[in-house]
């Protein structure tokens, strides 16, 4: 995956930015999901926290039970949920990385300012009896496994993507996508996951970029790429085992089901831009149920050397950080992609010139909706590919009347501001 930058009118600067070792990309902070009764929806709103410390949690996941209706929290905790009338007798669940799941009854539920406080669940070492101690044999049998713990049958997925551009903190780039995936089984490593964009819109002009654009490649694609349990050899490739330390540090709770912790960091006589992180793996069936990983510090004086193709000479740009994040949940036995996130951060400066400009670009994507019976491949016609810019499309996929009915991950304040400019830009288009 590629960002591009132009400079001016006919100077680019081409970033390969590798997301595990072959890709890295970005891009957001909103999300949408379809219901599958978008006419008759009841909502609820609130914040989800930490009970000890009262403090936000940060991207948990609120789903109906039994269903694949489902939001995610925002970067302040916060969440919006629509639910179908029909399944507004059933339960909804609150879920975190190292918490406890809270199960409440959607009618215990107000319409607004529902507050969820999960409490922490961390069991270290010394209190368990851990089955296999070297944290490279559970690796390598968790991706073994990975067939057995996957869906093995093909699936139409429905998720809402966002991607957002910021430069010296300013946006400059806003997009938003309702898409349908054709998500290929997990032990069929030769087919593709497909993505189509279903409904889009976009705003850019929340502040305008300077001498230099930055347009994203791939958009909705990457978080499918960075789907670990489709493709393990993005990280966990031949060389992984010999080029990282590896500790098994504990186990947390995640959707009610006990997870071994296991860090990996890059090792320092190890000059390539490799990664630091955890991976957390079921402890009954050593499924990979979530990775959180970013940039090693050993790696990252390689990054801009490694990943810059082409730029003008008298430009340096500076890889400062990247982050990423892969999710997933427990449907009956098998689990499924649920919510991914990435950020990418760098600077560009011109020789001779006193200033330069950061840029931070992130994506995300929250699955919310998953059909295993109505499955059928998406037309190559219709398939967002690789080389495309989802900003520079989005206005095809508009529809004014659409956005109401889905559910959303409550943006950033700021973030709130330029979609307010875009609801404006929008409705004189009217």
């Amino acid at each position: 995956m590629k960002t591009v930058v132009k400079i001016g009118k006919s100077t680019r600067v081409t970033l390969k930015l590798i997301a595990m070792t072959v890709m890295l990309v970005m891009g957001a902070t909103s999300l949408y999901a379809k219901n599958n009764d978008t006419t008759a929806t009841v909502s609820f709103s609130g914040k989800i926290t930490d009970a000890e410390t009262k403090k936000a949690l940060v991207y948990a996941s609120v789903l109906v039970e039994g269903t694949n209706i489902g939001t995610i929290a925002n970067s302040d905790g916060e969440y919006l949920l629509k639910v179908p009338k029909n399944k507004a007798n059933g339960k909804v669940c609150f879920t975190h990385l190292g918490y406890k799941t809270l199960t409440l009854e959607i009618s215990s539920l107000k319409a607004e300012n529902n507050a969820i406080a999960l409490q922490p669940e961390i069991v270290s070492l010394q209190e368990i009896i851990v089955r296999l101690e070297d944290p490279a044999t559970l690796i390598k049998e968790a991706i073994a496994k990975i067939p057995r713990n996957y869906s093995k049958s093909a699936a139409m997925y429905t998720g809402f993507y966002r991607e957002a551009i910021q430069q010296n903190k300013k946006y400059v780039s806003i997009a938003e996508a309702v898409l349908e995936a054709y998500k290929a089984s997990y032990n069929n490593i030769f087919t593709d996951d497909k993505v189509k964009v279903l409904y889009g819109r976009k705003s850019q002009d929340v502040k305008k970029m300077d001498t230099i654009v930055v347009k994203l490649q791939g958009g909705p694609l990457t978080p499918f790429f960075l789907d670990i349990a489709k493709n393990p050899e993005n990280i966990f490739n031949e060389d992984f085992f010999k080029n990282y330390d590896l500790k098994l540090s504990g186990q947390i709770s995640l959707d009610n089901e006990r997870c071994y912790i296991i860090e990996f960091e890059q090792r320092k006589n190890v000059n390539l831009p490799l990664y630091k992180g955890k991976i957390f793996i079921e402890v009954e069936s050593l499924a990979i149920t979530a990775i959180e990983y970013g940039l090693s510090e050993y790696g990252l004086e390689y990054a801009s050397s490694m990943f810059v193709k082409k730029k003008p000479l008298t430009m340096r740009t500076d890889i400062l950080g990247a982050d990423y994040f892969v999710k997933y949940t427990k449907n009956n036995d098998k689990w499924t992609l649920n919510y991914v996130r990435s950020e990418l951060r760098f600077k560009c400066k011109w020789k001779k010139n006193f200033f330069a400009s950061s840029y931070n670009i992130m994506s995300e994507m929250a699955v919310t909706d998953i059909d295993e019976t109505n499955v059928e491949k998406i037309k190559a016609t219709e398939t967002f590919k690789q080389s495309d810019i989802f900003s520079d499309k989005a206005d095809a996929f508009k529809d004014d009347n659409f956005w109401g009915d889905y559910n959303i991950i409550l943006p950033d304040e700021s973030i709130q501001s330029a979609i307010k400019k875009l609801n404006k830009k929008l409705s004189k288009q009217k």
